[in-house]
């Protein structure tokens, strides 16, 4: 639609702005139809007096009518200037990034205005990075941003926003080449009328939720509800327009782009689906058990090279990308790549798990070395602790498999295979928690070690979309993400296939269990973790308030507008904000739990060890081969009760399931 160039009035004008121009305007007509109609009634009593005073307008009826138009256009205008006070004031959203000051990145700032030459355009006002798969420019002119933006955001320039896995898996070619159009936009983003058009759509969205701060009085609270009844009106009705508007500039952008290393961008497009696809598999499975032990892995951006090197090893679809690692890889154009990962890694757990803004005792980073100790290890160790405390609180059923600790001295995997391959009654005891089932799982309890973790933490309810982006031009088209989704599909089911940490589960889970007493067992693990979860969202709700109280001290305190080499900025909130995982059954929840305890039972009596793999997270070794078979084996004892698939492979791996294991 937007694909021809060099039509119109203006020789070399790309369709694209005109397009976006247009619609501007139409977003601007939909602003001064508003204010046309709020300044409709002064209008006809400005007419009715000046009837009454040439002697046009006389008599009784004429003076009611001008106290009745009079007293309705002071009401419009006190609600016209409400509402225009709070669209005004509101703060509009910005994405949390990690802000890069030129001293912390010359050679990138160099790049872009290069760029931006080479474009004809004007080069962003700065640059900040987000723990994502995408690049974009992101106003931040609005005065409530002040603390975000540099000295050199006086021109009302946009600021260049790029996704850190960008920088450690691209050349500096192909991010030169994939940063085009999106630099390219800051062209249509400099014309009047489309800066307005934003400012106003910007201006609606941050109003409708003012209403939500938890700050307002009932009566503030009351009008702020009225006035956010009035910006959703307006919103719907420029709605359409806006989103064309933007479609015009990400095309007069890409239209723009073409001339400026059009090879080399189609195949760092490429890259960009198979950044997008292990950087996924990076967060979910790797990174995601650290946050739930209260560790956050400092090397996420490093963690992504060797998750696509092993996703180009994996997948016959990225075969041969890893051969580009000879080149100057993108981050070489940072002063202190180091610092700028830890940075970015403290945002992403943050954004995808809700964790702290700073390190702490009980949130403290973690060194991909350390790693499978750290993290791994203990994970399994917590996860078979919870076990056994939920076996010894359904007590004894009248059988030796169900009588506690008369298996053993200790916790073991006798206990463990012998409750859930027998016969008991579902009936439960006295003892169970009565609390319903919840697929969930969450930080330590009240009773256990600060620095203990579940295993499963559910996301907030429903799938919680990316919050928007104004003046989003995103880098990743469409043939990007088919790119993304077949390297994704392919290489989840291979590694889906082998996983061997729990994570395979039947496709019939809302079949009807053939296993009882399995079915008791996760009834009561889905209770505890959802105290646990309970108690993990009441202390992250606290941080979070107290973080967002610091938040708004500083920028109260803070008027010079500078900012540090590299500093975090953006909204915080009790809950993730991209929640990774959808909630699991108790029966997944179960089958995680037993195989953490086949681990450490492996780990403390064969010759075994806690590793990492980069696609699939925590994964257990025997004899230096990861352990691909152990998932069924777990599934058939969970599901069927049948223990013969697990003793066979732990009589073969030395397993000695009679010994207890150490727990957390």
């Amino acid at each position: 639609m937007y694909g021809v160039s060099g039509t119109g009035s203006v020789v070399g004008e790309e369709w694209g702005a005109r397009a976006a121009r247009s619609r501007a305007l139409a977003v601007l007509r939909v602003r001064g139809r508003a204010l046309g109609l709020a300044v409709l009634p002064s209008a006809v009593a400005v007419v009715l007096y000046a009837g009454g005073v040439t002697g046009h307008f006389t008599g009784a009826g004429w003076d009611t009518a001008r106290w009745v138009v009079t007293v309705l256009a002071l009401l419009v205008l006190v609600a016209a200037t409400a509402v225009s006070l709070v669209v005004a004031r509101a703060r509009p959203a910005a994405t949390p990034t990690v802000e890069l000051a030129e001293t912390a990145a010359p050679d990138l700032y160099r790049l872009v205005r290069d760029l931006a030459d080479r474009l004809d355009v004007p080069a962003p006002a700065a640059i900040a990075l987000t723990p994502d798969c995408d690049s974009w420019l992101e106003d931040r002119t609005h005065r409530a941003h002040r603390a975000l933006r540099t000295s050199a955001d006086g021109d009302g320039a946009p600021v260049l926003v790029i996704g850190s896995p960008f920088l450690w898996w691209m050349r500096v070619g192909e991010l030169r080449a994939v940063l085009a159009p999106v630099v390219a936009g800051t062209g249509p983003a400099a014309h009047p009328d489309i800066a307005a058009a934003r400012r106003f759509v910007r201006g609606l969205d941050a109003a409708v939720a003012v209403p939500a701060n938890p700050g307002l009085d009932p009566l503030r609270r009351f009008g702020a509800g009225a006035v956010g009844q009035v910006a959703r009106l307006l919103l719907r009705a420029c709605r359409g327009h806006a989103s064309e508007m933007e479609r015009g500039v990400a095309a007069a952008g890409s239209e723009r782009a073409q001339a400026v290393d059009y090879g080399v961008r189609i195949v760092a497009q490429e890259q960009v689906g198979l950044a997008y696809a292990g950087w996924d598999r990076l967060l979910t499975r790797v990174a995601l058990p650290a946050w739930r032990m209260g560790r956050w892995p400092a090397k996420l951006d490093a963690g992504v090279v060797s998750a696509l090197t092993e996703l180009s090893r994996r997948d016959r679809l990225a075969d041969g990308f890893s051969s580009r690692l000879g080149e100057r890889p993108a981050c070489d154009l940072l002063e202190e790549p180091g610092a700028v990962d830890e940075a970015t890694s403290l945002l992403a757990a943050r954004l995808f798990h809700g964790g702290p803004a700073e390190p702490g005792p009980d949130w403290s980073p973690v060194e991909w070395s350390q790693y499978p100790e750290e993290v791994v290890d203990r994970k399994w160790r917590t996860d078979a602790a919870r076990l056994h405390q939920v076996l010894d609180g359904l007590g004894p059923a009248g059988s030796a498999a169900g009588s506690g600790r008369a298996l053993g001295d200790g916790p073991t995997l006798t206990r463990v295979i012998a409750h859930l391959s027998s016969e008991r009654s579902t009936e439960p005891s006295t003892e169970r928690s009565t609390e319903p089932e919840r697929p969930a799982d969450a930080s330590p309890a009240p009773g256990m070690a600060p620095d203990t973790a579940p295993d499963e933490l559910p996301p907030a309810p429903g799938d919680a979309p990316a919050p928007a982006r104004h003046d989003a031009m995103s880098t990743a088209e469409g043939d990007d993400v088919r790119a993304h989704e077949g390297a994704d599909e392919s290489d989840a089911d291979e590694s889906d296939a082998d996983d061997s940490d729990g994570d395979d589960s039947d496709d019939s889970d809302d079949e009807e269990s053939f296993n009882p007493a399995a079915e008791e067992l996760a009834g009561a693990l889905s209770a505890l973790l959802a105290r646990e979860e309970a108690a993990r969202e009441a202390r992250v709700a606290a941080v979070a308030l107290s973080a967002e109280a610091a938040a708004r001290s500083a920028e109260k305190d803070d008027r010079s507008g500078a900012v540090p080499a590299v500093a975090v900025s953006g909204p915080d909130g009790p809950l993730p904000l991209f929640p990774l995982q959808p909630p699991r059954s108790g029966r997944d929840l179960l089958a995680d739990h037993v195989t953490a305890m086949v681990c450490c039972a492996a780990v403390d009596t064969a010759e075994a060890v806690p590793g990492l793999d980069w696609l699939d997270g925590p994964t257990l070794m025997v004899a230096g081969e990861r352990a691909a078979d152990l998932g069924p084996r777990v599934l058939a004892l969970v599901e069927d009760g049948d223990p013969e698939p697990l003793r066979v492979w732990l009589a073969r791996t030395g397993v000695r399931p009679e010994k207890p294991v150490r727990l957390v």
